[in-house]
């Protein structure tokens, strides 16, 4: 018997991480406890800075929602890195455009 989904959503890591430590890690099965262990090595900020991040790229910069996850997910450090990730989709975005997504990364960097 396969199950459905009863919802699909578009997560970034660091909600990934809040997520199954709410279940508690004894409730895990295998596969849970090795998502939580990847979580917890690479999520780069917290949960609720992760979401507020990804409503921000999203806002200024019109973002899709799944560019501004990978975005926040990976904390690209250059604007070559950003270009890289936003290419998959052939947009040509423009430098100004980059440098201020690059500045709003680094903003939320320096929080953590």
């Amino acid at each position: 018997m396969s199950r459905k989904p009863l919802k699909e959503q578009i997560l970034t890591v660091a909600q990934v991480k809040k997520i199954l430590e709410s279940l508690g890690e004894e409730k895990l099965d295998q596969l849970q406890r090795r998502s939580l262990d990847y979580a917890s090595k690479f999520s780069r900020i917290a949960p609720e800075k992760a979401e507020m991040l990804v409503k921000s790229l999203m806002e200024k910069f019109e973002l899709e929602k799944e560019e501004a996850v990978l975005l926040v997910n990976c904390m690209p450090e250059s604007i070559e890195e950003i270009r890289v990730f936003l290419a998959g989709g052939r947009k040509i975005v423009e430098t100004s455009k980059l440098q201020g997504i690059l500045s709003l990364l680094d903003e939320y960097r320096k929080r953590e």
